[in-house]
């Protein structure tokens, strides 16, 4: 499992680690990554960028027998993905999708490019590349009557997005509230995209019901488990207190765009509601999530069956089993060394 100091990497460990047989070994640019110290085993790997990531990564799965492969790391899936046939004849299961699946799920504007011309109904949506262009699609998504979002193209963890709107207090922001804030006037965006080169940028219309996460058990576009999780607090874009909830319009929704981009292994979908109520998605992690172990509260273990699917293992039918309406509460541990 790379990615061992990512923040869900003791979770799903902890979701590895529930059958005794699994022999777990993290991986990590980090050489004092969290999971080194949660781990059966721990070995140290250049980062994603890096020339000789996947060569490294290969030759760590011969020497020490690797039978799957689980990365945490976004950057880390299209290189991996690309050596697919290597890694098999090394012995090593990829959990990843497609490179063409996931060049169309890592990148949110592609993605709804996509989605739309295979008749899923996603939020209005324009992509730009300069100031004008940024102008001119805020104002045709109605502001400023309506509040608009904007986000770059390719990014993760809520970088870069942003509420454009004058409809907030200042001041409660500044006194009153943490400093993660999302809102950002418009003339304020323009000064910053007018002071330096930015990157593509999805700007979109706001959904503002409920956001969902949904965490998913995928067999190469076909899902066997979705698990639709309502997100009642985020810290830094990660869920920390959420319930489980069978909402089948999220169920069917996710289905679908499971069947369309083809993809395999532990995915999540983030979706949203507009103010109609009908749940949109916002984007696509095409990996496992970091907040997947709380499933373990809802009796399934989506990790653990990822690696059984993967190596062929019977999976029985109470694994699959899922208790709705469970909440979860997440916590900060520590671990010493």
């Amino acid at each position: 499992m790379s990615g061992a100091g990512a923040p869900g990497a003791a979770g799903i460990l902890k979701c590895l680690q529930q059958d005794k047989s699994v022999h777990v070994i993290c991986a990590d640019a980090d050489p004092d990554a969290t999971g080194k110290y949660l781990a059966n085993d721990f070995v140290s790997i250049p980062a994603a960028g890096k020339s000789d990531f996947t060569d490294t990564v290969l030759s760590i799965c011969r020497k020490k027998n690797i039978h799957v492969l689980m990365p945490l790391v976004t950057k880390e899936l299209i290189p991996l993905s690309q050596h697919i046939k290597e890694f098999e004849l090394a012995g090593t299961k990829l959990l990843v999708s497609s490179t063409a699946s996931l060049e169309i799920a890592n990148n949110k504007s592609r993605l709804y490019e996509f989605l739309q011309w295979r008749g899923l109904k996603i939020p209005d949506f324009r992509v730009v590349e300069n100031v004008e262009q940024f102008q001119n699609a805020v104002a045709e998504l109605g502001h400023p009557s309506k509040q608009v979002c904007f986000k770059p193209s390719v990014s993760n963890g809520s970088r870069g997005f942003r509420i454009i709107s004058d409809q907030f207090n200042e001041a409660d922001i500044l006194f009153n509230q943490k400093p993660n804030n999302v809102f950002i006037r418009l003339n304020d965006v323009l000064r910053v995209l007018s002071s330096a080169p930015f990157p593509e940028l999805l700007v979109s219309q706001y959904l503002p019901g409920d956001e969902f996460s949904v965490d998913c058990l995928c067999n190469h576009g076909k899902a066997l488990l979705v698990l639709p999780r309502l997100r009642k607090k985020m810290i830094n874009g990660i869920s920390v207190k959420g319930e489980f909830v069978k909402k089948d319009q999220i169920i069917d929704y996710c289905t679908r765009i499971i069947k369309e981009l083809q993809l395999h292994g532990n995915i999540g979908i983030q979706v949203k509601a507009d103010q109609e109520g009908e749940f949109l998605v916002l984007e696509i992690n095409p990996r496992v999530q970091g907040t997947i172990s709380a499933a373990l509260g809802a009796g399934v273990n989506l990790p653990l069956l990822a690696v059984k699917q993967e190596l062929g293992l019977p999976i029985m039918p109470y694994e699959l089993f899922v208790k709705w309406g469970v909440r979860f509460s997440r916590y900060w541990e520590e671990v010493f060394y």
